[in-house]
């Protein structure tokens, strides 16, 4: 095992799925799902949210609003996407507990260093909520504070590409992929990878970062399996968006096996599975719908 204890870093922008705001229930579950395999493998986890799918503080300031107050909003939003992902966790079969900075005892501890060791020493997944309690700190801030204070042996950033670039990869085709690059580097080239202060206090520390994504097949399988276990389905037109027409064909092609079968059904553009389809879901899914298409 790589390693034993892990910060996990989450967007708040990536709850949303499809929509323009708040929180996307069927996102939320593939996020559980993506945690459950980590977790089941005896990796420690902790996790810090942000909120930027509901409030974020900077841009409440940016169009007239007290900062300090927005920050303030921008806390209470990452303690509503934590209880979303606490409840989505728990409903996938993990023991979770919800640590916030600020005082919200009616739905969450206070955050305690030691009693969140304790939990993660427990195998229970800690999620920190609120921030540092701090206005002016970003989340990339307090992922890193409660990194080094619960001992984490990594910080883990969630993003949409595969790594530090030179530039956006996402608008610059020529923009250059680095393996492996110093804390040093990342602050003299001024790549964007966190905030700075977020950075420098993770450069002295010694913890070090690294930048995870899901490749577009492993969020194929992904979505597919997370689809067929819960009542939501499989969107066959989300699956050409996000996915493309080569995926959308093949699941076609091996769905019409399980329609005929009476395992699965199409209805309104979903993909679901029957009663009796739910028992055999993920022999379904693992056996007919996880080909690497890449």
């Amino acid at each position: 095992m790589k390693y034993k204890r892990i910060l996990l870093k989450l967007s708040g922008e990536a709850l949303m799925g499809d929509r323009q705001y708040g929180i996307d229930p069927q996102r939320l579950a593939e996020y559980a799902a993506e945690i459950k395999q980590i977790h089941d493998k005896g990796v420690e986890i902790a996790i810090v949210i942000g909120g930027g799918n509901i409030f974020r503080g900077v841009a409440g300031a940016s169009n007239g609003m007290d900062r300090v107050q927005g920050d303030y909003m921008g806390m209470l939003a990452t303690v509503i996407n934590g209880m979303a992902l606490q409840g989505a966790l728990e409903e996938a079969g993990m023991q979770t507990r919800l640590q916030t900075a600020l005082k919200i005892e009616a739905i969450a501890e206070p955050y305690i260093k030691r009693r969140a060791t304790r939990h993660l020493e427990k195998g229970r997944i800690v999620i920190f909520g609120a921030g540092t309690g701090n206005p002016y700190f970003t989340t990339d801030t307090a992922a890193v504070l409660r990194g080094i204070e619960v001992g984490a042996d990594v910080i883990l950033k969630g993003t949409r590409v595969d790594g530090v670039y030179t530039s956006d990869p996402e608008k610059n085709a020529d923009a250059v992929k680095f393996d492996f690059i110093s804390f040093e580097d990342v602050l003299a080239k001024g790549l964007n990878v966190m905030d700075t202060t977020a950075f420098t206090l993770s450069q002295e520390n010694k913890l070090p970062i690294e930048i995870e994504t899901l490749t577009k097949t492993d969020r194929y399988n992904e979505y597919i399996m997370t689809g067929l276990r819960t009542i939501w389905g499989v969107s066959l037109e989300r699956v050409e968006q996000e996915f493309g027409k080569t995926y959308l064909d093949y699941l076609n092609r091996q769905a019409a096996k399980f329609i005929e079968d009476h395992l699965l059904f199409v209805d309104d553009n979903i993909l679901r599975t029957t009663k009796k389809g739910k028992f055999l879901s993920d022999g379904i899914a693992s056996d007919l719908f996880l080909l690497n298409l890449e």
